[in-house]
């Protein structure tokens, strides 16, 4: 999962429409920076039987991050060649980094009947509606534009000023929220995942 800064998509050489197996379900996690997609999506995960859709990226790896498992680490050429080539969903470039979503690992995972949780910003997730990318897509809110900013400062990761272009990329976020499936206030986070755990039927892993 991935939550980059917000950046100009390209649209290169890919396809508008985008054909995945319809035997799993592939389901987008998104909001505005700070909204909490990650603390959401691994609850879901832990909870309930489902999988991941790992990401990809250009930038180096972290101290502890695995290729294939925090995400797909790819050398720039690759990564440019696979977007040509019609092989990722989406796709950003972000602080002379790539960030994206490859496709053919996500159709196995579908093929195999699995619900798939993508976690991405919200133009990712309006990139992939707009290529009529096959997904359910859920918008989460805020519960207020005052507590986004808590929660934003509570990181104490950014700048004054990145804080404060998150927040006025997120007021644009939130109006592309009526675009979505379903819209879920993120208050607390037991209520979100079951809420959400219900609108997309999934089921409690065994042994929990």
């Amino acid at each position: 999962m991935h939550d980059t800064p917000t950046a100009d998509r390209t649209d290169d050489e890919q396809p508008m429409s985008v054909e995945l197996p319809k035997t799993g379900q592939l389901t987008v996690i998104s909001g505005p920076s700070g909204v909490g997609k990650t603390a959401v999506c691994d609850a879901l995960l832990k909870r309930f039987d489902c999988e991941r859709a790992v990401t990809a990226t250009t930038r180096a790896p972290r101290e502890g991050e695995v290729h294939g498992v925090d995400y797909f680490f790819y050398e720039t050429e690759d990564f440019r060649r696979e977007v040509g080539e019609g092989l990722f969903l989406e796709h950003a470039e972000v602080y002379e980094n790539w960030y994206g979503t490859p496709l053919l690992p996500i159709s196995a995972q579908l093929e195999c009947g699995s619900t798939v949780l993508l976690n991405i910003d919200v133009q990712g997730a309006t990139e992939l509606m707009d290529r009529g990318v096959p997904a359910t897509f859920v918008f989460l809110d805020p519960p207020s534009f005052e507590e986004l900013e808590r929660r934003l400062r509570s990181r104490q990761s950014d700048s004054e000023e990145a804080i404060c272009k998150r927040l006025e990329t997120a007021r644009a976020e939130l109006g592309e929220a009526e675009r979505y499936h379903h819209r879920v206030v993120n208050d607390t986070l037991d209520d979100v995942v079951a809420e959400i755990a219900q609108l997309l039927g999934l089921t409690q892993e065994s042994g929990d």
